[in-house]
């Protein structure tokens, strides 16, 4: 029997000010994957790969996704799904399109959101069942950075955590997705059953987010990796740098949930010592940026950040949303940067699977 489903998964934005690799909101622009699965319509056409998906792509990134399922982030993180559970291959006839309008590279969280729309194909394509807490624990083992994938997945504003499994768990970043599901070796399937994931890998909590405050994500036109980005951070701090960051994320995280919101509490309690003053060599301007716009300046402005390892710049704002957003993007044309902007808000559900 055909059947249809459409999966959607979030942006996120992460770091969100001193929540360095802990804070994430889940942002309502959505990567959407449309599944159909029919052997009768698509059947032969869909031997064609290697693991029986057709895949096609339109919106960002449409010109350099692979698409062959075993090279495909998306479609490989559903085979390892699958594959922990028995089933080897997407059932024939399987086709999906892919529409991605969450930028590359840019720190709006698409990796993270390719790799939770994969996850929840595999549980959906094996009638797994699985709940969105074991689905974070299949997304963890490929994405080591709990603060985008909780947003995408549970939605909102989220703080999380990575439990500690072992020593060598201690020292990595994360874990490449090449460990847990090798490429074929010569374009063949190797039987291997990849490792299936630890029980609550990380452990998550939705905080409440005031009605009026809205995001707004100013988009420049060049991509940072995130390996770069981490790559200029110290290996040490110090003590008060910490102190500092711990300070704000204190208050940051109940004054987001207040109403009216209150920017004499917001705005210093997103500042940062932990990673945008490290990073200000890769995104130009950053500086000048996030110190020349504040609420006295540009009323209706609450706060400012760095999203997820840049270049994109998040603003929360309870009004004059396009002042505020020209004002920075005006900043980056003085660096020769030109850039876009959206204005954003929470996603509340995360990641969702809607049937046809």
């Amino acid at each position: 029997m055909a059947r249809q489903f459409l999966i959607k998964v979030p942006a996120s934005s992460a770091n969100i000010g001193p929540g360095f690799d802990v804070l994430g909101i889940g942002l309502n622009l959505y990567l959407e994957l449309t599944i159909t699965v029919d052997e009768e319509k698509y059947g032969e056409e869909s031997k064609s790969d290697p693991t029986n998906c057709l895949l096609s792509y339109e919106g960002e990134g449409a010109n350099d996704v692979p698409l062959n399922s075993e090279h495909n982030l998306i479609t490989r993180t559903a085979l390892y799904v699958l594959r922990c559970n028995k089933i080897r291959q997407f059932p024939l006839g399987t086709k999906i399109h892919v529409n991605n309008p969450i930028p590359l590279g840019r720190g709006l969280g698409s990796s993270g959101a390719a790799v939770v729309a994969g996850v929840m194909l595999g549980n959906e394509i094996g009638n797994f069942g699985f709940s969105k807490q074991r689905m974070l624990d299949y997304c963890l083992m490929i994405e080591r950075h709990p603060d985008n994938i909780s947003a995408a997945m549970m939605g909102g504003f989220v703080g999380s955590y990575l439990r500690e499994l072992s020593k060598d768990d201690l020292i990595r970043v994360e874990i490449p997705l090449s460990e847990v599901l090798p490429e074929p070796a010569g374009g063949k399937d190797t039987g291997l059953v990849p490792p299936d994931p630890p029980v609550d890998i990380g452990k998550h909590i939705k905080y409440g987010w005031s009605k009026e405050i809205r995001c707004i994500a100013i988009i420049p036109n060049f991509e940072v990796s995130t390996a770069k980005s981490r790559g200029v951070l110290p290996d040490l701090y110090e003590r008060k740098d910490v102190i500092y960051n711990l300070q704000r994320i204190a208050v940051l995280t109940t004054a987001l949930t207040l109403s009216p919101p209150n920017p004499d509490l917001i705005y210093p309690a997103m500042q940062d010592k932990l990673h945008q003053p490290y990073r200000k060599t890769l995104i130009p301007g950053l500086t000048e940026i996030l110190a020349s716009i504040t609420p006295e300046s540009h009323p209706g402005l609450l706060g400012i950040c760095l999203s997820g390892a840049g270049p994109t710049i998040l603003a929360l704002a309870d009004k004059n949303f396009e002042a505020i957003a020209e004002t920075i993007i005006e900043g980056f044309k003085k660096e020769n940067v030109e850039c876009r902007w959206k204005l954003l808000d929470p996603a509340f559900e995360g990641a969702v699977v809607e049937q046809k």
